[in-house]
């Protein structure tokens, strides 16, 4: 039980977690969200739009397969976006693996020389290129060899898996696309092999997903706040992550885009586990990312059935939903992400964020 019962509390759920695998083909979305709602409100809700509600826990997955269930899921999203702070933050993890790739196996090369390849989002529009073009340009079966390879070395740190990434990247037609493969396949940059070889760097998006939720959190929160989460073993990784940041206590901010920024201490006072079952509320938390991140996977024709992705997008305001996908509007991105500190984020999350935590 929290030791601050009264603090106000966002409850918060994942979706797609898969560890340092982002090319699982069946989950190519991850993704959590957030809601400060209490318990009491939460079971009147569920009470309210599923009356005839049999089981013990409420579902997403279980109760969307059934159509006549999509109208009252839709009604009931609606009221809690209505009615109730929150954010959900779907990513696409092929893409944030390539972004990946980009910052450890190319901005190296480039910091060398003295160009910030973070600099007004120049990093999000390569990542952009590469995963929507990369295929073709470079060839399918090689470009997917090659984040897998990169994805692989990221986690061995082996010479033997740094060498096979080189050969991965050769094996490409790199030459038609020098700036962003030339690091690796022209040069071997031991930069960029250093970087991948660091200790606490890793191609787990858990990380990504949570700075994403607090950004909001931090927003919405008026002051000190907690949150709760499910016990389930893919949020043990969440858990820690957030025990981390609320332990942070070091002054500093950075700036990310126009919207967003980061800055400790956070407000974020607490973070505790409990049995979802007992829970509506971290049940409410399910159903909001498992909307998401089915929207996502429908829209994106990569599975149907399920709630209207249209519909369920509809009911999202601008500052309630947060994605990560590729983009080549390119001068969008610029505007978006013009000022950043990007460089700086990443750097500082690596020392303090990333490794084994420290008693």
């Amino acid at each position: 039980m929290s030791q601050n019962a009264d603090m106000e509390c966002f409850r918060i759920d994942e979706s797609g977690y898969t560890g340092f695998d982002l090319l699982n083909p069946d989950q190519r979305f991850q993704g959590a969200s957030a809601i400060a709602i209490r318990d009491e409100d939460a079971a009147l809700l569920i009470k309210e739009h599923f009356p005839r509600l049999q089981t013990p826990e409420l579902k997403y997955r279980s109760l969307s397969r059934r159509p006549g269930n999509h109208q009252p899921l839709l009604a009931l999203q609606r009221d809690l976006l209505t009615h109730y702070k929150s954010v959900s933050y779907v990513c696409d993890k092929r893409f944030l693996l390539v972004l990946m790739f980009v910052d450890y196996a190319v901005e190296p090369f480039y910091y060398e020389r003295g160009i910030d390849f973070y600099e007004n989002g120049q990093n999000y529009a390569m990542a952009s290129l590469l995963t929507m073009a990369g295929p073709t340009i470079l060839g399918q079966a090689a470009f997917d060899a090659l984040l897998a390879q990169f994805q692989h070395a990221a986690k061995a740190k082996t010479p033997e898996a740094l060498t096979a990434l080189v050969a991965a990247a050769r094996a490409t037609r790199w030459r038609e696309l020098p700036e962003a493969l030339g690091p690796l396949a022209q040069y071997a940059a031991p930069e960029c092999l250093s970087a991948i070889a660091t200790p606490g760097v890793n191609t787990d998006a858990a990380l990504v997903v949570l700075q994403s939720l607090i950004n909001r959190m931090e927003v919405m929160a008026e002051s000190a706040y907690r949150v709760e989460h499910d016990q389930s073993k893919n949020l043990l990784t969440y858990h820690d992550l957030l025990q981390r940041f609320i332990d942070h206590d070091q002054e500093i901010e950075f700036h990310q885009t126009e919207i967003a920024s980061l800055k400790f201490p956070l407000k974020l006072a607490e973070v505790t586990q409990v049995d979802s079952k007992t829970s509506p509320a971290v049940q409410l938390a399910d159903v909001m990312i498992g909307a998401a991140i089915e929207a996502a996977t429908s829209l994106t024709g990569l599975r149907s059935g399920g709630l209207d992705p249209e519909a369920v997008m509809s009911l999202y305001a601008d500052n309630q939903f947060i994605h990560l996908i590729p983009s080549i509007d390119f001068e969008e991105q610029r505007r978006f992400r013009q000022g950043t500190q990007a460089s700086e984020l990443i750097d500082y999350f690596a020392v303090n964020f990333s490794g084994p935590r420290k008693s």
